[in-house]
């Protein structure tokens, strides 16, 4: 009987360390993927940043050549200034600066296409391959992001996950979406 009544308690004992076990293997998996989350919306906000960074010098070229464009400066300027503390912004939030940010970068190139002399300015060239390339990582953040989040979303909505979550006070993170309207391309009036 003592033999039996220890059989019980050792077989109860494994499962309540398993159970455990599980349990803190959920949790930091759950706060491993949360951590994701975060590190792939810092990896956009850099690259916003880098681009950032990248606009003054681009504009001031530009400045040099086509200096009555005052309306296009003014909503790069306006865009910029909106991205200032991108880390500060929901997803939403910063889906829309950042559409802001590339219509007024759109304007600026094709301003551009009409002084030839800027467009074969050395100086201009590299900053327009330097926004390129960060416009491709930029891309890259974002499709990071949302893969990111579509993993972290998957773990905390199902079970146990769902429980765990719950109990962490975790929720589903926002994905990136372009902004209502980001798809139609900018109208430019050369008429102004």
């Amino acid at each position: 009987m003592k033999h039996k009544g220890l059989l019980v308690f050792v077989a109860v004992l494994v499962v309540l360390i398993l159970l455990v076990g599980a349990a803190v293997s959920g949790y930091n998996g759950l706060i491993g993927k949360s951590e994701e989350v975060n590190r792939a919306r810092q990896d956009i906000d850099v690259q916003l940043q880098r681009r950032n960074d990248l606009i003054p010098n681009l504009v001031a070229t530009v400045k040099g050549y086509a200096s009555h464009e005052e309306a296009i400066f003014t909503a790069i300027a306006e865009a910029r200034a909106a991205m200032n503390n991108p880390s500060g912004m929901s997803v939403d939030e910063l889906a829309q600066a950042d559409a802001a940010m590339q219509s007024a970068l759109s304007r600026l190139l094709v301003v551009v296409e009409n002084y030839p002399d800027l467009k074969a300015s050395q100086n201009f060239i590299g900053l327009q391959d330097q926004l390129e390339g960060t416009e491709n990582r930029i891309s890259v953040a974002r499709t990071n992001y949302n893969e990111v989040v579509g993993r972290y979303n998957k773990a905390i909505r199902g079970f146990p996950g769902s429980l765990l979550a719950g109990m962490m006070g975790l929720s589903p993170a926002a994905y990136y979406e372009a902004a209502p309207g980001s798809e139609v391309a900018p109208t430019v009036d050369f008429g102004a």
